[in-house]
């Protein structure tokens, strides 16, 4: 199943950068979360699998920057 995400959530993808989700990809229970992903500084668009994914820090929300 395809999820388009309106609007996009910024994002980081470990080893491209910073960038904005477009949208997720669920294969199933025996897979994981593949988010559509165009990366800011070189405007590639990656399907990145979830555990190289990571939120953007958000001081409000308490989420500190993942090293």
């Amino acid at each position: 199943m395809f999820t388009q995400l309106h609007p996009s959530i910024p994002l980081h993808v470990k080893g491209k950068g910073d960038g904005r989700a477009l949208g997720v990809i669920d294969y199933g229970e025996e897979h994981d979360l593949i988010w559509v992903t165009a990366i800011t500084e070189t405007g590639e668009i990656w399907c990145a699998p979830n555990p190289i994914v990571r939120m953007k820090a958000n001081w409000t929300m308490g989420r500190k920057a993942d090293d």
